[in-house]
């Protein structure tokens, strides 16, 4: 291995530093954006039976807001929850926009290597090939061994840069995928709570109406 890091020439540094780069981003978005710890299940099922049972205070609300991204969006809405069902909606579509730019934490990075480690492979190849041509210029092609650092230069470098690219987008595109899910059902669960509730509150002042 360190043979080949070597055959590469310096080039092959900044290459070895965006692939660990590339793996610290993926092992820390693929822990990061797991489902349950983004979306509970059941978490709005919860916020109801605490409406439903009279607990949704202050105290409930704030321990709702740093369980988790889900959380965090309810937690805008229920702030909002005896003002207008447009007022809660426009709480939690600004909350969720800071969620989903939060959640795309690091991805701009991995882009970056993704796109960076290529360029450096190809330039690799340029200085090997120039390398090639400085000694046929200076000892003709003779000799092969002396032709071939320059050779190997271009040909490792460039393979390297593919080795940390191909895969550094790959899990770039996954991860943009799966926040985009993420959001979606953050949407469709905060609405869901809207509805809920506010259909509730609807229902107690008609009784109330009613009975006056």
């Amino acid at each position: 291995m360190f043979e080949f890091i070597q055959a590469g020439g310096w080039l092959m540094a900044p290459i070895l530093l965006c692939s660990i780069v590339s793996v610290a981003i993926i092992c820390e978005r693929f822990w990061s954006l797991q489902s349950r710890r983004i979306c509970p299940h059941e978490l709005v099922a919860q916020v109801w039976q605490w409406a439903k049972a009279g607990q949704l205070d202050g105290n409930r609300i704030s321990s709702l807001r740093t369980s988790s991204a889900l959380g965090r969006v309810l937690a805008a809405g229920l702030v909002n929850l005896r003002q207008d069902r447009i007022i809660m909606k426009e709480s939690i579509e600004e909350t969720g926009r800071h969620v989903a730019h939060e959640l795309e934490r690091f991805l701009n990075t991995l882009g970056t290597v993704a796109v960076i480690t290529p360029l450096l492979g190809l330039l690799g190849t340029v200085i090997g090939m120039i390398d090639v041509f400085t000694v046929i210029t200076s000892k003709g092609v003779g000799n092969p061994t002396e032709l071939a650092g320059g050779i190997s230069k271009a040909l490792v470098t460039t393979a390297a840069g593919l080795s940390v690219a191909i895969p550094s987008l790959m899990f770039h595109r996954h991860f943009q995928r799966k926040i985009d899910e993420l959001v979606i059902t953050m949407e469709q669960e905060a609405l869901k709570m809207v509805e809920v509730l506010h259909g509730e509150r609807e229902r107690d002042d008609d009784l109330g109406d009613e009975e006056l």
